[in-house]
């Protein structure tokens, strides 16, 4: 089998791919209407985010069996056409949930010890000891939405915490021994923490605004380290300035382009952005939470054997 890569990964995925007997083309700067063109000789193609794999693509691709995206979501494909057209499709969510849990808890932590205005603060000469007293997690409640691989990375990292943990997720039955399962009503009751761990779909596309948001009984912490667009970012620069929401660790961002690998494209910002900008309890980060060394060749590894297990002849 023929396989184009049209974005450059860790080198132990070709390795495992060629060692397994197919043959990896790698084109990295082609444009996609000159992918298109060439598509048709290929029995697979594996992405991160360069571009979207809409209807137009898959009509070209005429012999495709697979797409594999090295990644977790699969939003930045057409997945009912290309399911339609019996193209499988593989992501990679077990290998980058460990870094997800880490960097999730490590923005909680940051926030809860005003560790980024602390360090600002000694740097430019202040030592305000009371202004950056911190919190503390212990018997804190973290409600976490979207309890798949990444929700339960996260679950995993906080056992060592004297918290409780709950989830929601729109599968019934999938809490366990680190997080029970309840109703957004009660999560949005108890919750001092909300973390989101969702895919982006039409049911989270701003599913955190100003209604969302009133809905909990008490002031709470946000982490998003999911996808950017779930937030609506003029509702969470409101809620944190009536403190409503006590502080916010962003990964993701709403304005981020499709590719994940740019923001300031644009010399107009929207202004919601630019007052998250000179917040300081809020945190944020380029879209890395799963982006580690170790996740990199995780990665790779987990689509690799995805592809030999599914697609060697045997």
């Amino acid at each position: 089998m023929k396989i184009l890569h049209i974005d450059s990964n860790h080198p132990l995925l070709l390795k495992m791919l060629e060692d397994a007997g197919f043959s990896n083309d790698e084109n990295y700067k082609a444009s996609k209407s000159e992918i298109e063109e060439i598509i048709v000789n290929y029995d697979g193609i594996v992405i991160r985010s360069r571009f979207n794999i809409d209807k137009q693509f898959l009509k070209a691709a005429k012999n495709l069996k697979f797409i594999a995206r090295v990644g977790a979501g699969l939003e930045s494909i057409d997945a009912e056409y290309a399911e339609k057209r019996g193209i499988q499709l593989i992501a990679a969510p077990e290998g980058n949930r460990n870094a997800v849990g880490e960097h999730t808890l490590g923005m909680l932590l940051s926030l809860f010890n005003n560790l980024n205005k602390a360090d600002s603060e000694v740097k430019n000469g202040l030592w305000n000891r009371e202004a950056n007293r911190g919190v503390e997690l212990d018997r804190k409640t973290v409600g976490i939405i979207g309890y798949g691989n990444m929700g339960k990375a996260f679950a995993r990292k906080l056992r060592g915490f004297d918290c409780e943990v709950i989830c929601f997720d729109i599968k019934e039955n999938i809490g366990d021994q680190k997080a029970k399962q309840v109703s957004l009503k009660e999560l949005q009751q108890k919750a001092d923490v909300l973390s989101l761990h969702t895919p982006w779909t039409p049911l989270t596309d701003k599913m955190v605004n100003a209604n969302f948001i009133n809905s909990f009984s008490k002031p709470f912490w946000l982490i998003n380290t999911a996808r950017g667009k779930s937030v609506v970012t003029a509702d969470l620069v409101a809620a944190l300035k009536s403190q409503k929401i006590l502080g916010a660790g962003l990964d993701v961002l709403e304005f981020e382009k499709g590719s994940f690998e740019t923001l300031f494209d644009s010399d107009n910002l929207p202004i919601s952005l630019k007052e998250l900008f000179a917040m300081d309890n809020v945190i944020l980060s380029p879209h890395i939470a799963g982006w580690t060394l170790e996740s990199k060749e995780k990665l790779a590894k987990v689509i690799a054997e995805k592809i030999i297990q599914n697609f060697t002849e045997r």
